[in-house]
């Protein structure tokens, strides 16, 4: 028998979140999240009564706030 330790498969970071998840991932509050996926400023995804939003989204919305920011 021997004594090594079996070896951590390679996590995949997440497609998408949830929006508590995405808040987070932003650094915001969740009141800004969500007035953002009602003006349809982020795009979500709804499966089921399920909702996430793609971490892609989230990296696109805030490119798109920085940009707005920096004018």
């Amino acid at each position: 028998m021997t004594n090594e330790t079996p070896t951590a498969k390679p996590t995949m970071p997440p497609i998408a979140v949830a929006p508590n998840e995405a808040a987070r991932l932003a650094g915001v509050g969740r009141t800004t999240l969500y007035a953002a996926l009602a003006k349809g400023d982020l795009k979500s995804l709804k499966i089921g009564t399920r909702r996430l939003i793609k971490v892609s989204a989230i990296h696109e919305w805030l490119h798109q706030n920085e940009q707005r920011n920096d004018g």
